[in-house]
């Protein structure tokens, strides 16, 4: 259990912080510095960084480099983050693949701030590098942030993306000397489930503070070219904004009933007889309708869609159909409709387990438009990556594109969503 005590191993690093790092050591006062029996160098859980007995051996400009990456840690919420994102993919989340991510991104701005780290030193450029995509090392931060790049990194190792080479990621990290060193911050499941960046409002004010303060004084991370672009930001997850376009969707809307008078009429005509007047104009009833929801989903079997999005875009609408007592239809496409099926609550789960998908040709969007359109659904969700020939915007059908990319390509009609957080 960690000592509740200030830090004693790390005090000479942060106080080289405030000569060297004004940002870093502004950062560093919205952190709980502790000794702890440990057998990493440090480790950080929510905004709380434990040091161990080996991180005082260290020399004083990698100590500053280790006390710098797990600030940065604190700094970005990646605790957090990490607690945010379990709770959204359940047993589909894997937590090294989180920690590479976060670890690659902090090492990447603290070796790009002048500081030193115990190498080899996971960094996002070399991770970059290893998935097959290089890009220049002053341009990564700016462009890469933890849930995206985690999304990535899961593509790539679980064998049903096509990025670079199943098992490559790990590899290299564990060749670049990658240890878990991030724990979850293990607060309130209710509010882990919510908007990713809980207290993401605060943390802007503290790095605002402290990047203008480093850029200030000309030195260490406030001296960085580029923004972070893994500065924690409040968002509300995409299941959230999904939910809620096919809630709004299916929602029984009350329709004209021409036999039978509105009681609003009947007492405005009870009163205009009783006055000797003409009638209102005629009003009809309002009725509920009777017939049950129906929602088509769409899943184009030619995209690169990695198995665990599509397992949770499945449990989502698995889960609102049972919610709603809706009829799901399913249709696989990519030029044509390959199959159709109707799922029911009950049974939706077990099926789509054992599904197996057609794989190879193109993807045309029209067919599979017009059939949906025959069903006259409450909505329309089309899970692809968008890559195909849209057709003419159909009647009376709310669609909704769901797309892995983080920044998918707009289609011409319909609610476009990306399921890359």
């Amino acid at each position: 259990m960690a000592d509740q005590r200030h830090s004693t191993r790390a005090s000479p690093a942060l106080q080289a912080l405030t000569e060297c790092d004004p940002a870093l050591a502004t950062l560093s006062l919205w952190c709980h510095h502790r000794d702890a029996k440990t057998t990493t160098l440090a480790e950080t859980q929510g905004s709380e960084i434990r040091y161990g007995a080996d991180f005082a051996a260290l020399p004083l400009h990698l100590q500053i480099g280790v006390s710098g990456h797990h600030i940065l840690h604190v700094a970005l919420q990646h605790s957090r983050r990490m607690e945010a994102m379990a709770a959204r993919l359940g047993p589909d989340f894997e937590p090294d693949l989180w920690q590479m991510a976060c670890d690659a991104i902090v090492n990447e701005a603290i070796l790009r701030a002048g500081h030193a780290l115990p190498r080899p030193a996971l960094t996002l450029s070399g991770l970059l590098g290893a998935l097959g995509q290089p890009a220049p090392p002053e341009q990564v931060l700016a462009a890469w942030d933890a849930e995206r790049l985690y999304h990535q990194l899961q593509r790539s190792e679980g064998s049903g993306g096509r990025v670079g080479r199943p098992g490559a990621v790990r590899e290299h990290a564990h060749g670049q000397g990658f240890a878990p060193d991030l724990s979850p911050e293990q607060g309130d499941t209710e509010k882990a489930g919510t908007p990713d960046g809980f207290d993401a409002g605060d943390w802007q004010a503290h790095m605002a503070r402290a990047m203008a303060a480093g850029r200030t004084a000309g030195v260490g991370l406030g001296a960085l070219g580029a923004p972070l672009g893994d500065l924690p930001k409040p968002r509300v997850p995409w299941e959230l904004i999904f939910r809620r376009l096919l809630l709004q969707a299916a929602l029984p809307r009350p329709t004209a009933n021409p036999a039978r008078p509105s009681a609003r009429w009947m007492a405005q005509a009870g009163a205009a007889l009783a006055a000797e007047e003409s009638l209102p104009p005629w009003q009809p009833r309002q009725s509920a309708p009777v017939a049950q929801p129906r929602l088509v989903v769409a899943l184009d079997c030619s995209g690169s869609i990695a198995p665990v999005t599509l397992r949770l875009f499945m449990a989502e609408i698995i889960g609102i159909t049972r919610r709603m007592q809706a009829e799901l239809r399913l249709l696989i496409f990519d030029e044509g409709i390959r199959d159709e099926m109707v799922l029911s609550s009950d049974r939706a789960r077990a099926v789509l387990e054992t599904l197996t998908l057609p794989e190879g040709g193109g993807t045309d969007f029209r067919p599979v438009i017009a059939r949906a359109a025959e069903l006259i659904p409450s909505a329309l969700v089309v899970l692809s990556d968008l890559d195909g020939p849209f057709g003419p915007a159909p009647r009376r059908l709310k669609t909704i594109w769901a797309s892995p990319a983080p920044e998918p390509p707009s289609p011409p009609f319909g609610h476009i969503l990306s399921l890359a957080r």
